[in-house]
């Protein structure tokens, strides 16, 4: 139930609430309004990334209810949660790299960085635990091969 309503929160956030902000910061500063559209896109692309990752978690779950989280069919969501995370990782750099060349405040390129750092990590750990699950999958199949 927790997962149905993040992503309806997010659903929400990228349809209704990114977009009217970013609107409504268009009409009150104009010299930032050319930053209207690129900054929907990007909070819609990041948002887009975490709702596939909230979906593969949830299947993932339900091959665990189902005592089917070692096939392969496990690892085909892990992969989706990992390219998820490596897009989100790949559009953060770019703003990052936009942020930073053009700021004259540390305060944002530093919350990016911050962000980048963490999403690296995330990344890192589902490598691992990726890599984790691919031994256990192996290790289950050969225990099932000789029982």
């Amino acid at each position: 139930m927790s997962l149905v309503t993040l992503f309806m929160v997010l659903l929400l956030l990228q349809t209704f609430s990114f977009p009217g902000q970013f609107a409504h910061m268009a009409q009150e500063n104009p010299q930032s309004a050319h930053l209207r559209w690129p900054l929907t896109i990007v909070f819609a692309c990041w948002i887009l990334c975490a709702q596939i990752v909230l979906v593969a978690i949830w299947k993932l779950l339900a091959l665990i209810a189902a005592n089917r989280i070692f096939t392969s069919v496990s690892m085909t969501w892990v992969d989706v949660i990992v390219r998820a995370i490596v897009a989100a990782w790949i559009i953060l750099a770019g703003a990052l790299l936009y942020v930073g060349l053009q700021a004259d405040d540390p305060g944002l390129p530093l919350l990016l960085f911050t962000w980048f750092i963490g999403v690296t990590v995330l990344g890192l750990l589902m490598i691992v635990m990726r890599a984790l699950l691919r031994q256990a999958t192996t290790l289950q199949t050969d225990m099932d091969e000789v029982i």
